[in-house]
């Protein structure tokens, strides 16, 4: 064994041999147990960064301890390929998106092997080849079968110049990111998949994920959104046809209904300003409207505005009329797109009453003092009891709740409901490097569903992107145009949207159990042997969207008889982000540190060890050099004691005086580590490797070991396994140099002895007067009188109480005995 450490050419020789002998290939049939370990896949933008080595750090070092404690792992790898950033850099570097991607998918790749991640590369896919997105196109036409997709208007970023649909992020200060022109609101026939038909059973499920964070759970159940309340029916004035349905959570305050607030786009609009003779103002102010993107109408930091149409509802207990505005804050796909506003009991419509000069009427009194609705400062959103509520006043305001809802169920002019805040999936994107959604249009616009036979419908993939007027999709009349036997006339158009690149993402984990299989999505076998996913690694970022997403894909497939599970993630584990100079690393802050160059520097198990010991895996870890260089160190330390070790002379088999000790320390240490594992707290169980490597030193002196060979070996083989997962290079090559002939990948983690555990001696403080004075050592064993005895004795506790007065002895056992003398 080389008495230098030369990291890098020690991973190079690993990394070699884990490929050679596929060593983390997943056997479909085994008698193990099995432990599917999965960390969300990466985007390939072509670099990994120090949040994906510390992402995939974590997962690793979860892999590799359950490997070796004798499970058949599946650690899969694989690529969300689809998505904007693609299309952009076709723009900027004139390559096609397809080109790009794989060869940032080979980059990428190959970063990713120099870290030595455990990967069974057989299973890897990229969500944008034909054979995997093939699925997903087969899987939405079964969804449509059921009944859970359908076509309907939605409001999209629209840049009038470039005359395209942007995303979100191709919207910056409200003007087009190519154009800069003012983006418009404009409504677009889109796809959608029903995700609320599964609202229920998604809210009500987030119970039984005991393994996930709670705060994680908390995001999606406040996403879902339940709220229990009232349908309410609200007549319209001169409509006998129509009526303004709203759900509220406050039937209670039904009584103090002085105006109606609807959604620009609600479909009612129309109707309504010409009815009052006001379309002009009205179109007027759904332009207006349209320039606030739907995120800003949500985050509501935006001055409140309406117009009135003209038209009054009837509030359905008292007959009064009620004017219909419509309001920039109230979204159509937010409830029903229309409030019942109350401004005395909600401050948005208080604000809009004040501003409007409209009625304020105080419907529930706070039990300790009275509201005058005339001299009202701001709405009051307590609870209460009724009033200026015929048949209800003095009623708690939460049993009127339930008077209320049965008042109106009486009339037919309302029931109970319970409400959802979640909303449809719009599915659909005008885009170009996305997945094509499999539906045709036949001459008279109806809709056909792409034949099973007739897919995946491949995307084509040698296009020049030039970033104006809309995907080219639309623009291939050749791809557009096709001939079947499905339409009348013999022939169809394509859609031209793609999916969602959240489409990809909502099922790979599934796609992994059997990656290849050319004649379904995935066989029941597989399905039943890998799934559910016992260990997901990711970042909190996608604590709602991909996860929610997830668990509605997995029910869907539960209910097409493809997988026989309910929920797709035993146990979910947020790591924190990779912070530098106070905040996220990114290149537009020009913090960002390459793992190139620190693998080229210190080796892959020095950041594998930096980005698991300098904060717990859901905490942010801060950069820090001379943390690496600790890290470092502590590696080139294991090395250099090891090969002094090894390459000594010493061989003593004979029990030496510090053996029951050391061992003491690695029973002790071997306890710790696998607690610590279990837990994910990988900082304290590197810490305590530490401490046993520090303590060997002390027995192992030249002149004087106090240590027998099979004790030291063994300490060192307990390093060497312990350490595996976190610094996996290193420890192989040690592993090897004790003489090993198998790699350690095949080991088997160690157990520790309870004997050792329990110490044969104790260290009690001896206190005078409560000030530290002496330290004895001591069998376990002993009484009070032998402390005692041995304390009276101690020269340096004698030093303080002669000559004086021994009033009380206060002992605590196995930890301190106070003498008190004056």
């Amino acid at each position: 064994m080389e008495k230098k450490y030369h990291p890098q050419q020690i991973e190079v020789k690993w990394q070699e041999h884990w490929d050679d002998s596929k060593a983390f290939y997943a056997e479909d049939v085994s008698d193990k147990p099995k432990y599917y370990c999965l960390e969300m896949f990466p985007y390939p933008s072509g670099r990994i960064h120090m949040g994906h080595v510390r992402n995939y750090s974590i997962g690793d070092a979860i892999a590799r301890y359950k490997r070796l404690q004798g499970f058949n792992v599946m650690h899969p790898m694989g690529w969300d390929a689809f998505g904007l950033p693609a299309e952009n850099a076709a723009i900027k570097n004139n390559v096609p998106p397809a080109e790009w991607t794989y060869q940032n998918i080979d980059s990428m790749r190959e970063q990713l092997d120099r870290l030595g991640f455990s990967y069974d590369w057989d299973r890897e896919l990229a969500t944008c080849h034909p054979d995997y997105y093939r699925w997903e196109q087969w899987l939405f036409t079964k969804m449509y079968e059921k009944g859970l997709v359908y076509k309907k208007n939605a409001m999209v970023n629209w840049d009038p110049v470039d005359k395209t649909v942007l995303a979100n992020e191709q919207v910056i200060d409200g003007r087009g990111w190519r154009s800069g022109a003012l983006v418009e609101q404009r409504p677009l026939e889109q796809w959608f998949v029903r995700i609320t038909a599964y609202a229920e059973e998604l809210h009500d499920d987030l119970e039984r994920l005991t393994g996930w964070p709670e705060r994680v759970r908390t995001m999606q159940r406040e996403w879902i959104g339940r709220s229990e309340g009232a349908k309410v029916k609200f007549a319209i004035e001169g409509f006998e046809q129509d009526h303004i349905e709203v759900f509220t959570t406050r039937p209670d305050t039904l009584f103090g209904v002085t105006f109606m607030s609807l959604a620009p786009e609600h479909p009612l609009v129309p109707k309504l300003a010409q009815a009052g003779g006001l379309e002009n103002e009205v179109e007027a102010f759904k332009r207006e409207v349209a320039k606030i993107s739907r995120d800003e109408r949500l985050a509501g930091n935006y001055e409140k505005s309406g117009i009135f149409t003209g038209v009054y509802c009837q509030h359905p207990l008292t007959g009064r009329d009620i004017p219909i505005y419509i309001a920039n804050f109230v979204l159509m796909d937010y409830g029903t797109g229309a409030v019942m506003a109350v401004p005395a009991h909600d401050q948005r419509d208080f604000d809009f009453a004040k501003k409007y000069q409209l009625p304020i009427r105080v419907v529930i009194q706070p039990e300790d003092h009275h509201l005058d609705e005339d001299d009202l400062p701001e709405a009051y959103e307590g609870a209460g009891v009724m009033d200026n509520s015929p048949g209800f006043n003095g009623e708690p305001n939460g049993a009127g709740k339930k008077k209320i809802t049965e008042a109106l169920a009486a009339k037919g002019l309302g029931e109970a409901s319970i409400h959802y805040r979640l909303r449809d999936w719009g599915v659909s994107r005008q885009r170009y490097w996305g997945a094509p959604i499999p539906m045709m249009y036949d001459e008279n616009g109806g809709t056909v569903p792409v034949p099973d036979d007739q897919l995946p419908v491949a995307l084509p993939e040698d296009v020049t992107i030039t970033g104006g007027s809309g995907s080219p999709l639309s623009k291939m009349d050749e791809w557009v145009e096709v001939t079947t036997d499905l339409t009348a006339s013999g022939t169809a158009r394509r859609e031209t949207d793609t999916f969602d690149t959240f489409f990809e993402s909502s099922w790979y984990f599934i796609r992994y159990c059997c990656p290849r299989d050319d004649q379904q999505m995935v066989s029941a076998d597989a399905a039943k042997q890998w799934l559910p996913v016992d260990q997901y690694v990711g970042g909190i970022e996608h604590a709602v969207l991909h996860l929610l997403y997830a668990r509605f894909f997995t029910k869907v497939m539960r209910d097409l008889d493809l997988v026989d599970i309910d929920e797709p993630f035993d146990n979910l584990l947020t790591q924190g982000m990779v912070i530098k100079d106070g905040s996220k690393m990114s290149k537009s802050k020009g913090n960002v540190v390459d793992p190139n160059e620190l693998i080229d520097r210190y080796g892959a198990d020095t950041a594998r060890l930096f980005s698991l010991f300098a904060a717990p895996p859901e905490k942010d870890l801060d950069w820090n050099e001379q943390g690496v260089e600790g890290m470092y160190r502590f590696l080139n330390r294991l090395w250099g004691l090891s090969a002094e070790y090894l390459t000594s002379d010493y061989r003593d088999k004979t029990e030496q005086s510090g053996d029951k000790t050391l061992l003491r320390k690695m029973h002790q240490t071997i306890k710790k580590v696998t607690e610590d594992m279990e837990r994910h707290r990988f900082n304290t169980a590197i810490s305590a490797m530490m401490e046993l490597l520090n303590e060997m030193p002390r027995f192992t002196a030249e002149q004087n070991p106090q240590v027998s060979w099979p004790v030291l070996h063994a300490c060192l083989e307990t390093l060497a396994i312990c350490l595996s997962p976190i610094a996996p290079h290193i420890c192989e090559e040690l592993w090897q140099s004790l003489g090993h002939q198998e790699a350690l990948q095949v080991a088997s983690w160690p157990s520790y002895d309870e004997d050792y555990l329990q110490a044969d001696s104790m260290t009690i403080v001896v206190q005078v007067n409560g000030k530290l004075r002496s330290k004895i050592e001591l069998s376990v064993n002993a009484s009070e009188e032998d402390i005692d005895a041995l304390a009276m004795v101690d020269a340096k506790v004698m030093k303080h109480i002669e000559g004086k007065t021994i009033r009380k002895k206060i002992f605590v056992p196995g930890k301190l005995y106070n003498i008190v003398a004056t």
